[in-house]
């Protein structure tokens, strides 16, 4: 098989930063509601995305799903869109995929990829959009910590670490596979 251009391989990896922006969009407002935060399956698709492209461009996809929600396409959790969505009291936990992304993408870069060291540094991107969406929760509801964590964390906790072992398992499957496809730079 030819081996892409240093060109080209930046264009397909641009391409698939796209391509998982879009995805998030598709499946973003796929949720089950259980509270003030739903369950929701944006997030699978951040942690794969951090696999595939690392913390750079897997923020970059977040951020423009994020604008994307903001200018009022229905790409949030139950077909939410808009600025009042993302700057609403559970916005935090959307802003955070940014750190969760920039984490866990950090974290591929950083171990080559090896599935359990990146799973943890997934996992550690989550505890940080955990952290950021919990705090931002608190500041706009005026409630106490131990309730924002109750309402919004705790029952949330076993399916986003299902959620990163599946990410985990997905990305570094399709990472070696693009890698050696020539489309993804190999760390």
């Amino acid at each position: 098989m030819k081996r892409l251009t240093g060109k080209q391989q930046s264009a397909a990896q641009l391409t698939i930063a796209a391509l998982m922006a879009a995805v998030m969009c598709v499946l973003g407002p796929v949720s089950v509601p259980i509270g003030p935060i739903p369950i929701a399956m944006a997030n699978l698709v951040v942690g794969l995305a951090a696999w595939l492209l690392g913390a750079r461009l897997a923020a970059a996809s977040v951020a423009v799903y994020l604008m994307l929600g903001a200018v009022g396409m229905p790409v949030f959790a139950g077909y939410g869109a808009g600025a009042a969505v993302l700057f609403g009291p559970t916005g935090g936990y959307l802003i955070g995929y940014l750190a969760m992304a920039l984490v866990g993408g950090w974290a591929v870069e950083h171990t080559g990829g090896r599935p359990v060291l990146s799973g943890l540094g997934l996992a550690a991107g989550v505890a940080v959009s955990y952290a950021f969406g919990t705090a931002w929760f608190i500041v706009q509801m005026g409630c106490t910590l131990p309730y924002a964590l109750g309402v919004c964390v705790v029952p949330f906790i076993p399916f986003d670490l299902a959620k990163v072992a599946l990410a985990s398992a997905a990305g570094s499957l399709l990472r070696r596979r693009l890698a050696d496809a020539g489309l993804l730079h190999h760390n």
